[in-house]
This record gives structure tokens, C-alpha cells and sequence, in this order.
């Protein structure tokens, strides 16, 4: 394997190359304190405010993609072979302002003036995909970005009238497309990196074998795709992950598809690359997705790094554990497949032996006479870490009786768990408002949760049971099969 022992990248219109760089570098630092372009702020350190955003681009299927991301918790090493666009960059057609940030003058969208870079470079990508959004798509756009002063009206103003002060197609990062595309297909020269030493290495991996090659050369490395949790193990917990992986630019991990009736996910796709598939062919996890973290997490974080981390709140595994999900784990060029649910052992151990990866997650799709809901309950309802998650999934006979019932629930235990005791109580039973208040009391031997700052054991015990009646109620009079809920408590 030929092997590179640098990283290579576009800064805004520079082409940079760093041959000594930490594992664990974000770069937010390095855009403050090496390149000394500090219009991105440092909020939150935790992807959670957005004044840090900058633009990525990335080349995926020959084209060049710009996303939202929060430089605060990407680490540098994922950089490679990417474009990354910060404030600085932006400029109109005839190198005056930008049009976002014309808009943002005209209708007041900043006050103290410290979140406004983070808004109008999430503006700016909302723009250059949707050059007239509607406010549900700004307001969407705008989920990870926090601001103290101005209340949104105005900037959510502000991202209505953009096009009025340009053209998309004029912008310079439009005009300039092909050449950048140029750029960093010659950047991407097909090697491994790997750079560092002893304590603090990184490796970036040629391709899918090559990872795998690595992996099982180093058993204990931490593998890094979107960064969305582990960032914060290093800005927040102080963590040594060293050496770390990185797989984001993986293409053969970032593949959806559908055969029948399955929707097989690469472990590399993101939450946003998984949406609109999602939302057309099982609709409630479309809209779950909508309800994990802001438009940079979701750009940034991956169905298969929820999964792999086995977090008892991770979003997707409740949803996924009830359409009987299974997942394909790779070692070297041996792969085994097991079900969802098995993979989650106990809290923070998980099914996966050293040198093994989660490749794919095989989700079946809802037969079109299936009820299938998933219910979040969170403090807030936009970029909110869950309280607990409630996913059901029901089949009825002839008869209106119970034929089979999968639920499964986040936050209620050490790992993301099935209600096996409440099934037992509802199959083969009739579907009616008796029987599922007589299987309420089975929640007791199902669960015992925890109190922590995000709800109580008899808050959490409460929620469980009123959301399996809420389920019932969903299902009955004009609710049609399928029908989802993702509510906010």
C-alpha cells in the first residue's frame, strides 16, 4: 500500500498541505490559532451552537458537495481531499459583499455579532441548494445555530430575501465548481496517510480493504466517521483516542439502496444523505432524523456510528431493533451478520470483536397494513439529546388480534432494549384499550431505569407506559398504517 504522510486540503482558495498535525486537532483550532482566520468563533465546543460552522465540500459520485459542519468537532484528520470554506471566503459576484451577508445587513439578523458568522454560513449552504426556501426548510437549515440576541425573525427574514441580492448560479463557489473539482480530484491520489507516532497517530485509510487492513493491524484504534460524539470525548472529556481511523471519506460505506423490501445503509452514510431515502421508503425514520442534533451534526454524524457506539440514548437502534433490523460486522475480509438487537450486550459493551467494524445495517421495510411509530421525548424539541425513545411496530390478524408487536425503547435501560415482557402480554390478544392497559404493568419487569439530568426513573417509567397508549389511540378511528409521531415532551 503506498503510503502519504500528510494531509492535503483546500483552504478557502489555498491549497494546504501539513505533514505534522495531531490526531485529535480540530479544526476550529487550527482555522484560530494556525491559520489566524478567526471569524469562526468557539461557542459550545460541542457542536451544539453553530458559531462555529464553516462549509465543507466533499466529492461524492464525481460531484463536489458543500455541507454545514461544526468545525469545533471535526478533527482535522478527516480533511483530506476536501474543500473547506470559511467566512472569510464569502464574497458576492462583483467581489463585494455576499448576498447573505447583504441580507443579514438589510433586515438586522445581527446584534453582538458573535453567532453571525456560524448563521450565514448555514444560510449560505441552504442557499446554494435551495435558492428560495420556505421557512420550514430555514427554520430546518437554522436548527443548530444559536443566537441570544435577535430572536430569529429577523435572520429568518433575511434567508427569505437572499436571492434578491444574487444569483446562484453567479456565486463564486458556483463559478469556481469545476476548477476546485479539478483541485482536489488531484488530491485524492488514492494512498493511505498515516502521520504521527507512539501516543498520537492518525491514519486515513486508501479504501474499504485498506480499512479493514488497518483495523486488524490495529485493534484498539478509534475509528472516527463523523466525529458528532467523539469529538467530544477529546473538547470535552480529555480523552486519549489515539491512533484514530478515519473513515468519512469511505464512498463504499456512504451506499443506500433498496432489494426487496430491505434498505441495506453503509455504516458511513449520514443522517442527511439517509433522509430523503428514508422518508420515502419508512417514513417515520425520515422523520426522526429530522429530530437528531442540527443540520451540521446530521451532516456530519452517521447511522453507523450511532449504532457501533451502543449509547443506551442513541436515536436510531430503538426504531431499528423494532422493524427487526440486522447488522453485517466485518474483520479483515470475514463478515458475519446478526441481528440489531444482539449486537447491544451491556451498557458500553458491545458484539463487536477487536478488529471488527459495522459495515451495513439491513432495516426491513414496514409491510403497507403495519403500524409502525417512533416517539422522542426530549427537553426541547430541536437539538436535543433524547430523555427517552419509544418504538413500536404492529401487525394485526383478521380478527383485529395482536398477530406480532416489536417494541423497543432508548433511555429506559444500560442499552437500547426490547419490551419483551409487554409483547408477551399483547400478542395473540385483541387490540383494544383493556388489553394494552393490562399489559402496562409488564413494563416493571422490562425496565428500570435511571434518574439523571435528563428525567427521572418514574418520569421515564411513566412516559414508556403513556407511549405505548398513545400508540393505541394512534392506531384507532382515522389513523392510517404507518403513521409516525416524534414528539417533545
Amino acid at each position: 500500500m503506498r503510503v502519504r504522510q500528510a494531509i492535503r486540503f483546500l483552504l478557502n482558495g489555498e491549497t494546504v498541505e501539513l505533514d505534522h498535525l495531531s490526531a485529535t486537532e480540530t479544526l476550529l483550532d487550527y482555522l484560530r490559532l494556525s491559520a489566524r482566520l478567526r471569524g469562526t468563533k468557539e461557542g459550545c465546543a460541542e457542536g451544539d451552537c453553530g458559531a462555529c460552522t464553516v462549509l465543507v465540500g466533499r466529492v461524492a459520485g464525481g460531484e463536489l458537495i458543500y455541507e454545514s459542519v461544526n468545525a469545533c468537532i471535526r478533527f482535522m484528520g478527516s480533511l483530506d481531499g476536501c474543500h473547506v470554506v470559511t467566512i472569510e471566503h464569502l464574497r458576492g459576484a462583483d467581489g463585494g459583499l455576499h448576498p447573505v451577508q447583504k441580507a443579514m445587513i438589510d433586515f438586522h439578523g445581527s446584534q453582538c455579532g458573535f453567532c453571525t458568522p456560524g448563521f450565514v454560513m448555514a444560510l449560505y449552504a441552504l442557499w446554494m441548494h435551495n435558492p428560495k426556501p420556505a421557512d420550514p426548510a430555514i427554520e430546518k437549515a437554522l436548527q443548530g445555530n444559536l443566537c441570544r440576541c435577535t430572536g430569529y425573525e429577523a435572520i429568518i427574514r433575511a434567508a427569505r430575501a437572499i436571492s434578491d441580492y444574487g444569483s446562484v448560479a453567479q456565486d463564486p463557489l458556483a463559478v469556481e465548481r469545476a476548477q476546485v473539482l479539478e483541485k482536489l480530484s488531484t488530491l485524492r491520489d488514492g494512498k493511505r496517510v498515516e502521520m504521527g507516532e507512539a501516543g498520537d497517530r492518525l491514519i486515513v485509510p486508501a479504501d474499504l480493504d485498506d480499512f479493514a487492513n488497518v483495523l486488524a493491524a490495529e485493534p484498539k484504534a478509534t475509528i472516527v466517521a463523523g466525529s458528532t460524539d467523539v469529538g467530544l470525548w477529546v473538547t470535552k472529556m480529555m480523552r486519549d483516542i489515539s491512533p484514530v481511523v478515519f473513515i468519512g471519506h469511505l464512498e463504499q460505506l456512504r451506499a443506500i439502496r433498496e432489494e426487496n423490501n430491505i434498505v441495506t445503509i453503509g455504516a458511513g452514510v449520514t443522517y442527511t444523505e439517509a433522509f430523503s431515502f428514508l422518508a420515502k421508503h419508512i417514513p417515520a425514520l425520515g422523520q426522526l432524523i429530522d429530530r437528531i442534533g442540527g443540520e451540521q451534526v446530521r451532516n456530519m454524524g452517521t447511522i453507523g456510528g450511532n449504532i457501533a457506539n451502543g449509547s443506551p440514548i442513541g436515536d436510531t437502534p430503538p426504531p431499528l431493533i423494532a422493524l427487526d433490523a440486522r447488522l453485517t460486522l466485518r474483520k479483515g475480509d470475514e463478515r458475519r451478520t446478526i441481528a440489531l438487537e444482539d449486537y447491544f450486550i451491556a451498557y458500553g459493551k458491545q458484539d463487536r470483536a477487536p478488529g471488527e467494524f459495522v459495515e451495513a445495517v439491513h432495516v426491513p421495510i414496514p409491510q403497507p397494513d403495519a403500524y409502525f411509530a417512533i416517539y422522542k421525548i426530549s427537553k426541547r424539541r430541536e437539538e436535543d439529546i433524547t430523555a427517552a425513545l419509544g418504538a413500536f411496530h404492529l401487525s394485526l390478524d383478521a380478527q383485529g388480534n395482536v398477530a406480532s408487536i416489536r417494541i423497543a425503547y432508548g433511555g429506559m435501560a444500560a442499552t437500547p432494549k426490547r419490551a419483551s415482557a409487554v409483547e408477551a402480554a399483547l400478542i395473540g390478544k385483541p387490540w383494544n384499550e383493556e388489553t394494552v392497559e393490562a399489559a402496562l404493568a409488564a413494563y416493571a419487569a422490562d425496565y428500570q431505569p435511571l434518574s439523571d439530568m435528563r428525567a427521572s426513573a418514574d418520569y421515564r417509567l411513566m412516559v414508556a407506559r403513556n407511549l405505548l397508549r398513545r400508540f393505541f389511540i394512534e392506531t384507532q378511528g382515522s389513523a392510517e398504517p404507518g403513521l409516525a409521531r416524534i414528539e417533545a415532551a
